[in-house]
């Protein structure tokens, strides 16, 4: 069992204050122009779900075993199987800039969810908390996901290796 862990960069910092502020200022400004009436406490209601669905889905780690990939977040697990892993590969950035989110988050304690891959048209799933180091896994059943690693080379090693079992 081989353990990847996920580091924020810089950016990704960045990114979350600035999502942070925004949302403060937001909150703050409905408060205000609506009185504390029911459209603000709407608004912030929706907000505080939005963001604690947000942070329990936000990537902690990958585990490699013999038999699965696991990209553990903080409540939720992916699991794909490797025996149903068809390809591996690793994707430089100018690939990345075709994607775009149909739910999930940009830069709020990283990059998870459902993007839209608009080169390929193809519906992908990313989890990262930095928007570099990308590899690209593809199942048997065609389903594309995107991972970040900054340890992508021994990651892609690991998973090609053909002594995986059933």
């Amino acid at each position: 069992m081989r353990v990847f862990k996920y580091k924020t960069n810089r950016s990704t910092r960045y990114w979350t204050g600035f999502h942070l502020i925004i949302i403060a200022v937001l909150s703050l400004l409905t408060l205000h122009l609506y009185d504390g009436g029911y459209i603000s406490a709407w608004f912030v209601s929706c907000v505080v779900a939005t963001i604690a669905l947000m942070v329990l889905s936000v990537p902690r780690k990958i585990v490699v075993t013999d038999k699965r990939l696991l990209v553990r977040c903080v409540l939720d697990i992916t699991e794909i199987q490797r025996s149903d892993i068809a390809s591996v590969r690793i994707v430089g950035q100018s690939e990345m800039r075709w994607i775009l989110p149909l739910f999930g988050s940009i830069g709020f304690f990283g990059y998870y969810g459902h993007f839209l891959d608009l080169k390929n048209l193809n519906h992908v799933e990313i989890y990262a908390s930095e928007w570099s180091n990308f590899i690209e896994i593809t199942t048997i059943y065609e389903d594309i996901y995107y991972i970040s690693c900054s340890e992508r080379e021994e990651l892609v090693e690991i998973l090609t290796r053909t002594e995986c079992c059933d």
